[in-house]
């Protein structure tokens, strides 16, 4: 019988090498490569290796029936929590039979959300089963008990063993779980792999089976995951191809708001968010997060601006903060949170170059609050806006919000949905909004001023500020 080949797998991006090296050649890593015994069969396949017929081909394999893609499919209804903003973010529920994804830093509060939903969903008279792998029952007991959650229609396991947790999930056919969670995916071992638990190989493999047994059951399972330190799911980035959803929980672990955020979503919209207040009994939802991350503003500092902007469905409004001081240092610090550091560094650049306003050699901060991070190029205005403030030490108008997108030659561009932003800042008593003069829009409730250019945005402030 020939002995099984051992292949050397990188435990960073997943790159496969047929010898051990200290570096790895696909994404640069360092003594990541770990030995693994090479299977013959698909990843995680409970089966041996295929048989071959006496032609040389693979015996034993059934024929597959291919069916119309105008054949109508019995209409399932999303499974939905109770949980708003949770409902939310995974599209109106979670579909039965779909495999979702959820990781985020430790302790941001992962384990507590999903046994919240798992409550949610038993006052529903739905039977739900957490597996964990990093705790005892008693332990979980003991959270749940600190949260106030108790139920019989909530089933405890502490088991890693996959095999053991599939054939439980697939004997319960009278009672069928609605939503099962494995918490952690990295602490789950197939024994038809060699390597040890949270390899690029355990972690692939347990996943393929898990997604299959949601399928074929029409059970949701929510796999929750590990995050390595630049904030990304541990394992191979194929996983997050697999499953049909994708969750991330952001926040500082100081900082008691949370915001689950979904960075993919087969059954709903990509970049929805939902907000969480982090207490003593859990996570509570916020309705409206525009009102929370605008709270305790000083409406005399300079250096802040409103920005409205757009997250997967809804309109969020949220403080821009900047400070732009004298640097003793030969190069100029320049500091983010919340934001995409090379787009500050255009908009510093467009401020120099079109405006002459000579940023290059002070040192700048820029921070968003409430702990949002915004990837829009609409919050660009909002930006230079906030950095003009604090340059001119002039305070921007509290009642004014601001969004649009600043090309390389100065020019404000229009964004989407400009009518959507503008009620939510209507209905937050905002009366006063900048935006480009291409955009076309009005508001009967908001005196809206035009800019075309970056310099018609620093003549404006200048003379608002005048005025104040």
């Amino acid at each position: 019988m020939a002995r099984p080949s051992e292949t050397f797998v990188c435990q960073s991006c997943g790159a496969v090498s047929p010898k051990w090296a200290g570096r790895c050649d696909s994404c640069g890593e360092w003594n990541t490569l770990i030995g693994e015994v090479a299977e013959s069969g698909p990843p995680g396949s409970l089966s041996a290796r295929p048989q071959r017929g006496r032609q040389g081909g693979t015996g034993g394999g059934q024929v597959i029936d291919f069916v119309s893609m105008a054949g109508r499919v019995a209409n399932k209804r999303r499974l939905a929590a109770g949980i708003e903003e949770f409902d939310r973010v995974c599209g109106g529920g979670l579909v039965p039979g779909s495999a979702l994804l959820i990781g985020g830093d430790p302790g941001i509060g992962k384990s507590t959300l999903l046994l919240q939903v798992c409550a949610a969903l038993a006052a529903k008279n739905q039977t739900t089963i957490y597996v964990s792998g990093e705790e005892s029952i008693e332990q979980l007991q003991l959270r749940a008990g600190r949260l106030g959650f108790e139920s019989d229609q909530v089933l405890l396991a502490a088991e890693t063993n996959l095999r053991q947790i599939m054939a439980s999930i697939e004997k319960r056919k009278s009672d069928k779980p609605a939503l099962v969670i494995i918490d952690s995916i990295q602490t789950m071992w197939s024994e038809t792999q060699g390597s040890a638990p949270g390899t690029v190989t355990q972690v692939r493999a347990c996943a393929h089976d898990l997604i299959r047994v949601a399928k074929k059951t029409g059970v949701a399972v929510v796999l929750i995951g590990h995050v390595t330190k630049d904030g990304q799911i541990a394992g191979p980035r194929v996983v997050e191809h697999m499953v049909d959803t994708v969750l991330y929980f952001e926040g500082e672990r100081g900082d008691r708001f949370r915001i689950l955020r979904a960075v993919k979503n087969r059954f709903g919209p990509a970049n929805e968010i939902g907000v969480f207040d982090m207490g003593d009994t859990g996570l509570r939802e916020v309705p409206n997060p525009s009102a929370l991350f605008l709270d305790n503003r000083n409406a005399n500092v300079s250096g802040t601006a409103v920005f409205a902007g757009i997250e997967g469905s809804r309109p969020v409004l949220v403080e821009i903060q900047a400070l732009v001081a004298p640097s003793a240092l030969g190069t100029p610090r320049r500091a983010v949170v919340g934001w995409d550091s090379g787009r500050l560094a255009m908009i510093l650049a467009v401020l120099d170059a079109r405006c002459g306003l000579g940023m290059g050699a002070k040192d700048v901060y820029l921070n968003v609050a409430g702990g949002l991070r915004i990837s829009e190029p609409a919050a660009d205005l909002a930006v230079a806006a906030a950095l003009i403030s604090s340059l001119a030490d002039r305070p921007v108008p509290v009642d004014t919000v601001i969004f649009g997108e600043i090309s390389l030659s100065g020019a404000v561009r229009s964004v989407t949905q400009t009518d959507t932003r503008l009620k939510e800042a209507a209905k937050l008593g905002f009366t006063r909004a900048i935006l480009a003069d291409s955009s076309g829009q009005s508001s009967p409730n908001l005196k809206v001023e035009r800019v075309d250019l970056l310099r018609e945005l620093v003549s404006l402030l200048a003379r608002t500020g005048s005025e104040g």
